[in-house]
């Protein structure tokens, strides 16, 4: 099997996997109540200004004040045609979308004190989740990505995907776009759009075009802070940024889930509408490809190798220690040997494992320590390797003679490890159990699972106080919803006596 999407959509929450043939590769979560806001366009009102960061504050209307970074606040680019270097061309639509404003050519700024004053009205778009206790990061270079094509109202510049590599479509697709470009604004041309013709860029250019207008409007009527444009949904984005000729199969498990996949693929890739099936197996569609136990080995601590040894991936407060262990694995005769074998499926899994939790920021891998040149050679480049398929930028250093290899990532939204998990009441922070807004989705997935063979006209639903609360309180909705789908009544009964994720689910 080769590369396969998989859609879950649940009560409360939507969950999309990428499987290149049985492995997980990527995992998406979307919650109704907290969607993704990268991407999206705010009108917003400067609330401080910070001269010794060379920072600004800025309120969208989010709970917590956004932050422009004075290197992200370009009040004017100019209309210069700026070529930049064609090789260099990064494509946001193949990276985390808030990394476009990493993407863009470096331009000279006056220092943020001389640019903006507090109460100034401006134009700016989320780059990044806010993580933690820190809120949105903003930048005022906007990019719009459509199938094709990245649009950038402020800048006058035309590149092409680095990812396309012969140099000859790289130029054909570089001179359609710069004969049918509108008078304004600037372009990228993604990936998937190698061996496309002017039409299809076209029709990509003038949307994109319409779709600014339309934002330039609104700004110009809204009274900030204000939403001016909002990234579509997690479905829309895969079908537009992910669903490519190398997907053989993209499996949906709800008709409505499937008709609106469907109808995202006859709008964006028609061509490979017919691609898009519905799932209507009775085993949850998770469980059925694999995934859900995979899902499970990526919010653990520790991940076996096939060999034997093992990965560790621990989160500090700066960075993402990974380390790796000979474990079981004691190999045959050459102990060099058996380090390099594990160190090469640990390279592999660990990139894997980068890809799968989306981790970010500093990352440390602590390979076994190898006596030979040509061995930390060998594993250095099976990490260049594995990396060269993952969408977000990465740096990577040499690797030391101590088989310590540094490197950072970039990310726009939180990791895997902060959407399932929130920090235990109990503990502090020195140990982590599931959200309730996990487990009232897991709790509503086992009603749905069990509800087609069980008997009964009620379903009573046992669990921690905290957690019975959630569905009685935030998920009242989506537990009526689910009510309403299954034909039953569902009762929740809270339990001191249960632990924060212990629950179980009677039919009678």
């Amino acid at each position: 099997m080769g590369k396969r999407i998989v859609v879950n959509v649940g009560v409360t929450e939507t969950r999309l996997a990428v499987q290149d043939g049985n492995q997980l590769t990527e995992l998406y979560v979307e919650r109704a109540r907290r969607r993704s806001i990268v991407g999206s366009i705010y009108k917003g009102v400067v609330t401080n200004v910070l001269p010794g960061m060379q920072a600004a504050f800025v309120e969208i209307g989010l709970s917590k004040d956004a932050f422009l970074y004075g290197g992200d606040y370009t009040a004017n680019l100019g209309e210069e045609d700026d070529p930049g270097d064609p090789n260099e061309e990064d494509d946001p639509g193949d990276v985390d979308l808030g990394d476009e404003a990493e993407t863009r050519v470096a331009h000279a700024h006056a220092p943020i004190e001389e640019m903006l004053r507090k109460g100034q009205e401006i134009l700016v778009q989320v780059s990044k989740e806010s993580l933690g206790s820190k809120g949105a990061r903003i930048t005022s270079f906007i990019s719009i990505p459509g199938r094709y094509i990245v649009y950038m109202p402020q800048s006058r510049h035309i590149g092409v995907s680095r990812r396309i590599h012969d140099e000859a479509e790289r130029e054909r697709l570089r001179s359609i776009v710069k004969a049918v470009r509108p008078p304004t604004g600037g372009f990228i041309v993604r990936t998937v759009a190698e061996g496309k013709g002017e039409e299809e860029l076209a029709a990509d250019i003038q949307f994109l075009s319409r779709l600014w207008t339309q934002v330039q409007s609104r700004c110009e009527a809204a009274k900030a802070p204000a939403l001016l444009h909002e990234e579509m949904d997690l479905t829309f984005r895969v079908v537009r940024d992910l669903f490519s000729p190398e997907v053989d199969e993209f499996l949906v498990d709800t008709a409505e889930g499937y008709e609106k996949v469907l109808q995202y693929a006859n709008t964006l890739v028609p061509q490979l509408a017919a691609r898009v099936k519905r799932y209507e197996d009775k085993l949850p569609i998770f469980e059925a490809t694999g995934i859900e136990k995979e899902i499970d080995k990526a919010l653990r601590r520790r991940v076996w190798l096939k060999s034997g040894g093992y990965i560790v991936i621990d989160h500090t407060e700066a960075l993402v220690a990974i380390d790796v262990n000979t474990g079981k694995y004691v190999g045959k005769r050459d102990f060099e040997e058996t380090v390099l074998k594990i160190n090469l499926e640990a390279a592999a899994e660990a990139v894997r494992q980068i890809r799968l939790r989306d981790l970010g920021g500093i990352i440390i891998l602590d390979f076994i320590d190898m006596e030979r040149a040509e061995h930390r050679e060998q594993v250095s480049r099976a990490l260049t390797k594995a990396l060269a398929d993952d969408k977000a930028r990465t740096n990577v250093l040499e690797i030391s003679e101590l088989g310590i290899v540094e490197m950072t990532r970039k990310r726009a939204r939180q990791d895997l490890h902060s959407v399932f998990y929130a920090s235990c009441p109990t503990c502090k922070g020195s140990g982590h159990v599931k959200s309730d807004a996990t487990l009232a989705a897991e709790i509503f997935r086992k009603i749905q699972a069990q509800a087609a063979d069980a008997s009964g006209e009620e379903v009573v639903v046992r669990a921690h106080p905290d957690v019975a609360h959630r569905l009685e309180g935030e998920e009242r909705e989506g537990r009526e919803r689910l009510s309403a789908l299954i034909g039953r009544k569902i009762s929740v009964q809270g339990v001191p006596s249960y632990h924060r994720e212990e629950y179980d689910v009677t039919f009678r």
